[in-house]
């Protein structure tokens, strides 16, 4: 085949946007291209390979003609038109949580389970940012030395929650410099200039759905239903890029000279890590770039076997975009789009 036929559902977004550049970039074979949004976006002009495609509005009929078909539209979106798009024969890879824990969906980060792919139905899902880059760092080590346990912050940037995030940043740092009263609209604080300890909702457990997406994802992805994991994570006023400061117990005890050699040879990472001339990962520079950076590593010194690192990704590119396609480039590298295949 000369190339597959590509729909981007939720073309318009964040996510979809980079869908497009990550497309782009890494020359992925595609034959067709067929861009859909909302019908607020719909008529819309996006270009792709430097042709101008106009959005259309997405429908039970858009996915008559297309192979693989790349979603960033919210879960309520997924929920109704992967089905539909799979039934029409495309094969969907969806980045909403509205599949991820199900249990014949296979959910992917193709550096650790690249082989789980081919078990899909029509369905695959990308996990959530925050999993994906941990995950990436975590499992070269996890393969040698098993974890056993995982307590993580997140320090996640605006732009997870979309574009309205980012402008809302920006323009309430406007506000406060310029001594002006700010009244926030898509978080239920202000972000300039401040933290907050709560990503989604609230659970029964007084853990956020977030937190707890970073539990159930890592135990899925790794294929270890021991390893315990704690989360807690915070929105920060920056516009790009997730960091992380995690600590890891393994089974047996770990240097941090071997956990630098391990990771240094793992696909997907860059350890940066000399704090002697301040060498280690930052969100500006881990910013439209694909790899999940890991620095800052170095012994527990209150726990026996433990290691603690710092781990920075760009969550719109790894942590969404660039996931996805990759998973694409895995499907048609093992000839994996039909179920079954």
């Amino acid at each position: 085949m000369n190339g597959y036929r590509v729909a981007i559902v939720g073309a318009t977004g964040l996510v979809g946007g980079e869908f497009i550049k990550v497309l782009e970039e890494r020359d992925f074979p595609v034959s067709t291209m067929q861009l859909f949004a909302s019908d607020r976006s719909a008529g819309k002009k996006l270009f792709y390979n430097h042709r101008e495609y106009e959005v259309k509005e997405t429908s039970p009929e858009s996915f008559r003609d297309v192979d693989i078909a790349l979603f960033s539209a919210g879960a309520d979106i997924s929920r109704y038109f992967a089905p539909i798009a799979a039934r029409s024969g495309a094969v969907v890879i969806d980045n909403s949580a509205a599949f991820r824990m199900e249990e014949d969906v296979p959910l992917v980060v193709p550096e650790i389970n690249a082989g789980d792919i081919k078990k899909h139905k029509g369905i695959i899902a990308n996990p959530n940012c925050s999993t994906i880059q941990m995950v990436v760092a975590l499992n070269p080590l996890h393969k040698i030395n098993p974890i056993k346990r995982i307590v993580v912050t997140t320090f996640q940037s605006v732009s997870g929650t979309g574009s309205a995030a980012i402008d809302e940043l920006t323009i309430q740092s406007k506000q406060i410099l310029g001594a002006q009263n700010v009244v926030p609209h898509v978080y239920p604080h202000q972000i300039a200039f401040n933290v907050l300890p709560q990503i989604d909702v609230f659970l029964d457990n007084a853990y956020t759905k977030e937190e707890w997406k970073m539990v159930e994802e890592t135990r899925k992805i790794m294929h270890d239903d021991d390893i315990l994991v704690s989360a807690t994570c915070v929105r920060v006023p920056v516009f790009i890029s997730h960091s992380e400061a995690v600590n890891v117990e393994f089974t047996n005890s770990i240097s941090p000279d071997d956990a630098r050699r391990i990771l240094a040879q793992a696909p997907g990472v860059r350890v940066l890590d000399d704090p002697a001339i301040s060498l280690y990962p930052h969100p500006w520079m881990a910013a439209g770039t694909d790899d999940t950076y890991v620095g800052r590593i170095r012994r527990d010194v209150s726990a026996s076997n433990s290691l603690v690192m710092w781990i920075v990704a760009d969550n719109v590119r790894k942590g969404a975009a660039l996931n996805a396609v990759q998973i694409a480039e895995e499907l048609v590298r093992h000839e994996w789009l039909h179920p079954g295949a």
